[in-house]
């Protein structure tokens, strides 16, 4: 048995090391202090700079640069309706048997609610500060499902957005809580990727496949589920997360 690791004794020895090494500081400070009195003092650079200065006048009418366009300006777009961002319900599409009871916007105890833990996640995504989700669900097909969430969080300290999308891909990798797998990178995001998970049967049941987006981009978290009794392509979430992502 190894024997106990025991903390170094604080003695007369400690002390005297204490004291010399205050002594050598003390010192060199004096020194310091010396070799800067006998030199010549270097004058300093003037405050004003003339050329800093703004015009006296402001620009024409016809130099003002033009405001940026909307579909330029992030900030004028992510500030107006949320909504308008969500990405198309396609063609043929239907609307759920339960809609969104407040035409397309999310309740954060709704969006909690598809966690496993959403007493945590409540609590996790009020500290960083969310500011509103928007949604669109709709059904494909005879089984498929489809649900979009763009989760906005307000311009703070935090990084709101980018922590609870960094925080959602973490587990994806694990099959306990997760796909299960690493993903594909989502074209034209720094940090999405899309996953499918692995078929789920049980007995009784018509087998579940599911398929996850995820990504982020300014003040704004996409995510997106599609669910089916028939396999999921990766073409089908990638395409769906690229469209959405193409609208922030």
């Amino acid at each position: 048995m190894p024997a106990p690791v025991k903390p170094r004794p604080r003695g007369r020895t400690a002390l005297l090391i204490a004291a010399a090494a205050v002594l050598g500081i003390a010192g060199g400070t004096a020194v310091g202090y010396g070799v800067q009195a006998d030199r010549v003092p270097t004058p300093l650079p003037a405050l004003s700079q003339p050329n800093l200065v703004y015009p006296a006048k402001a620009l024409p009418a016809d130099k003002v640069p033009d405001p940026l366009p909307v579909s330029q300006d992030r900030q004028l777009k992510t500030d107006g309706d949320l909504r308008e961002l969500l990405v198309k319900r396609p063609s043929g599409a239907r609307k759920p048997p339960f809609p969104l009871q407040s035409e397309g916007w999310v309740t954060l105890d709704e969006y909690a609610r598809w966690f496993d833990s959403e007493g945590y996640m409540f609590e996790q995504l009020v500290e960083a500060d969310i500011r509103r989700i928007a949604g669109a669900d709709w059904e494909q097909g005879r089984h498929r499902q489809v649900s979009v969430r763009l989760v906005q969080f307000r311009s703070s300290a935090q990084l709101g957005a980018s922590d609870h999308a960094s925080g959602q891909l973490d587990y994806m990798p694990y099959d306990k809580d997760g796909a299960g797998n690493e993903g594909d990178p989502i074209k034209g995001s720094g940090n999405g990727r899309y996953f499918l998970y692995k078929v789920e049967n049980k007995p009784g049941y018509l087998p579940l496949h599911h398929a996850r987006a995820i990504a982020q981009r300014g003040d704004i978290m996409l995510d997106i589920h599609i669910y089916d009794t028939s396999p999921i392509s990766k073409k089908d979430i990638r395409t769906l997360a690229e469209r959405q992502l193409e609208r922030l």
